[in-house]
């Protein structure tokens, strides 16, 4: 039964640390990558759709991203959805195409985006921690069930612990690299 709540609780840390790398991935690093757009949604239609299943997505240079939409009348919808975003980029269409030219980033910008990311990560770390009282919770009430003993609770929660440790520090690897990334002129 611990082994279940332990197996359980490692897989959703996982899934919180990816999370919080996904987030990270849609923060600008002064290069063109379709992450940063594609979860934009569009109204299509009048409907909210993640910008991923509207068009197709192409980097021909380091600060340029080309969009190609599947449906050509979709072009309006797509431009404005990316101009009521938080991107800061006009984007320029022909007709067939949107083109995001992605401009250098200003030192003040880079720090901008760095505390973006600290507060991302934050958060990856605190869902982490709250994965981490659910599972310590489930283990208590077994205990009072009297399904396992105090020993074994003790050695579950240290395991708990250790899990937590790693996916926390991994978070931190993935904020050291991110910063570097952002400050990397």
């Amino acid at each position: 039964m611990i082994d279940d709540v332990l197996v359980e609780t490692t897989d959703k840390m996982a899934k919180a640390v990816g999370h919080t790398q996904s987030e990270f991935a849609s923060v600008r690093t002064g290069r063109a990558s379709p992450a940063l757009v594609e979860k934009l949604k569009v109204d299509y239609y009048g409907t909210e759709v993640p910008l991923q299943q509207l068009a197709g997505f192409n980097v021909p240079e380091a600060r340029l991203l080309v969009i190609q939409p599947y449906d050509k009348n979709s072009v309006k919808a797509i431009e404005k959805a990316i101009q009521n975003s938080d991107l800061g980029i006009n984007p320029s269409n022909d007709g067939q195409v949107i083109r995001l030219s992605f401009p250098q980033l200003t030192e003040e910008r880079r720090k901008e985006l760095v505390k973006v990311v600290k507060h991302k990560a934050e958060e990856g770390r605190v869902a982490v921690r709250n994965l981490r009282r659910a599972a310590r919770h489930e283990l208590e009430s077994l205990e009072k069930d009297g399904h396992v003993s105090s020993d074994d609770l003790e050695r579950a929660e240290k395991e708990l612990d250790k899990l937590t440790h790693e996916y926390v520090e991994e978070i931190d690897r993935m904020v050291q690299h991110k910063e570097h990334e952002l400050l990397e002129v």
